[in-house]
This record gives structure tokens, sequence and C-alpha cells, in this order.
């Protein structure tokens, strides 16, 4: 390209394109360091809101981590152990009580139901005042140390003594510390669950004693007996009952199951009891005359439950229970016992209580 006179050979139009085209240049090199810039904004409020995100993490962690910080805290840091072998070896039940070898086949025919441990009843009620002070001290323990719970299962045929044991048994203990559930005809609701929804809702939590006046028990003997489910439904129920009490057992609850025994001419007088005493009436259910005609069938029920439902993490424990001063030594007893045995411990106490002082 030449010049003449300063001007570009090329002629005014051309070096006017030129110009233009230099304009357009610059133009487009402000856009892209436009561009860059507010990449680079976009890139820093990125990180920023990156920060703000994980510090809100670090506050708030993501359920998973949020529950494992609650069990951790719920217990105090120290969960129970799910081996096996690290619970309790159950202690012998009272002398009397009966105890169903776990893998043999049981019958409650072997069992004297006047039997009575041995003692006369002015003894028993003065040991059973006793026992009543191991399961009140215990049961304090096992509260404070909140890590462990008992649960206590009761089953008898009608009139055998479930309401008045528990009365018995349990006399002076913490309410705050124990809860009795008493299972009647379920619910439309509970009809609508699997048979063992509504028991395991009200297993005991840690540092409770937990009673069961009545239980999962009954979906194997009352419903065969009166046909309200399929034999292979009920027949099945057996496995899923002891894999249910295994998983309580695993959990930190001990299981303690007793069938309070009862003969035929004892619960004869105990409904005539009943029907000669006007304050005993409400306890009377005419319907308890058409279930004693089933005696036989629920014999051969329960027969089969203690024999199918005897495990060594859960054994069935036959009390003899015609002399109710009896039954209610042997089951208190083996409470205060298995309590002792679970020895729960007071929690150590608070770092930097020495030389504390109340102010006036």
């Amino acid at each position: 390209m030449s010049k003449t006179n300063g001007k570009d050979a090329d002629g005014p139009e051309t070096g006017k394109n030129r110009e233009t085209a230099s304009q357009g240049d610059a133009e487009h090199t402000g856009k892209t360091k436009g561009k860059r810039a507010e990449n680079r904004a976009e890139k820093a409020d990125a990180e920023t809101r990156k920060d703000a995100r994980k510090a809100r993490a670090d506050h708030h962690p993501p359920s998973s981590a949020a529950w494992a910080r609650a069990v951790d805290a719920g217990m105090g840091g120290t969960a129970p152990s799910l081996s096996p072998h690290l619970h309790p070896r159950l202690p012998r039940p009272a002398p009397g009580i009966v105890t169903v070898e776990p893998g043999t086949r049981f019958s409650l025919a072997s069992v004297d139901p006047d039997a009575t441990g041995g003692l006369d009843k002015a003894e028993a009620k003065v040991a059973l005042a006793g026992e009543h002070a191991r399961i009140k001290a215990w049961q304090e323990k096992l509260y404070a140390e909140h890590r462990r719970s008992l649960l206590v299962v009761f089953q008898a045929i009608d009139t055998g003594g479930k309401d008045g044991t528990i009365r018995s048994v349990l006399e002076g203990v913490n309410p705050q510390g124990c809860r009795v559930w008493s299972f009647k005809v379920p619910s439309a609701e509970e009809l609508d669950q699997d048979f063992l929804w509504r028991y395991h809702a009200k297993a005991p939590g840690r540092g409770l004693i937990g009673v069961f006046n009545r239980s999962h028990y009954e979906d194997v003997l009352v419903v065969r007996v009166k046909g309200l489910v399929p034999e292979e439904t009920w027949r099945e129920r057996y496995g899923l009952i002891n894999d249910f009490e295994r998983l309580l057992t695993l959990s930190g609850t001990t299981i303690l199951k007793f069938f309070l025994h009862i003969s035929k001419d004892e619960q004869k007088e105990r409904l005539e009891a009943r029907l000669e005493d006007a304050e005993k009436h409400w306890k009377f259910d005419p319907a308890d005359l058409v279930e004693r005609k089933s005696w036989d069938a629920y014999r051969t029920a329960f027969d089969d439950a203690l024999s199918r439902c005897s495990t060594p993490y859960a054994p069935w424990h036959v009390v003899p229970a015609n002399r109710k001063w009896a039954r209610n030594l042997m089951v208190a007893r083996t409470i205060a016992d298995t309590l002792e045995a679970m020895d729960p411990r007071f929690p150590p106490p608070r770092e930097g209580l020495e030389g504390l002082k109340v102010p006036d």
C-alpha cells in the first residue's frame, strides 16, 4: 500500500472502512473483556454461594448425620451391644416355677397348679415385702442408667390372675419407670397392620419396665381357637414371634414370659365368686362361660405356643397359680432376680461437683 500527501492511496472510502473496522474491533474487544469480567463475577458469586451452602451444611447436617448424633446423645454415647453373648445370663426362676426347655415338647398337664415352691402363706407374705424392695431398688437404677429395658409378658386362661399378679408384684414401683399395657380386641386400625405392629409400638424404651397383660401370643391362641385366621396363617406366626423377641433382645430388652397356670376347677370357683359378689360383677362377662367350653382347645393351643416359642433368649416360665400368695411371690422373686442379673448401674456423677455449695 502506498501513501500520497499523507492520504491512503486507496482513497477516502477505503480509509473510512478501515476506521469503521477498527472501531468494530475495539467494541468487540470491550465486549470480550466485559464478558470475562462478568464470568469472573459469576464465578466469584458461585464460590460465595458454595461457601454459604457448606456453612449451612455444617450447621444443619444431613438427616442421617443428625439422626446418628441424636441417637448417640440420647444414649449417652454408649449403645447397648447387639451381641447376644454380652446380654446378662438369665437367672433360674424362683422355686415352684417350671421353665419350658427350649426345643422340647411341653404339656401343661406336667405342672401341678397347686404347687407353692415350698413356702407357706405366712412366710410368703414376709418374703414378698422383701422382693418389693428389691424390685424398687433395681428399677431405680435401670431408669437412671437409661440403656436397657425389661419386658414382662403375662398370659393365662380367663381368671388366671394376670391383673392381680401385676397389681401385687409391682406394688411401690415408680410409675415413671413402668408401663403396663392391656391388649384387648384389636381396633380397625390395628387390624389394618401386621399382627405384631401394635405390640412393637408398646415395647418398653430404654430405662423402662414394660408389662404386657395379654400379648402377641393372643395371635396364636384366641385366633386359633376361634378360627379367626386360616391355619397356615397362625402356624407361620410362631417363627415370626421368635424373630420379634430376638430383635427386642438384641436391641437391649430382656424378656420375661410368665404363663399363670390354674386348674379347670379353680377357674370354676373364681367365676362363681364373681357372680356371688356384687362388687365383682363388673369383672364377669357371660362370654367367659362360652370360652370355658373351649378349655381343652385352649390348653392345646397353650401347649403349642409354650413349646414352639420358648427360646434361650426368651424362655417361658409356667407359674402354678391356684394359690395367689404363692404365685405372687414366685413372679416377684423372678423379676427381682432378673433385674439383679441385668445389674444396671447409676451413671457416673457430673464432673466438677466436688466442693460445690448450694447458695443460701
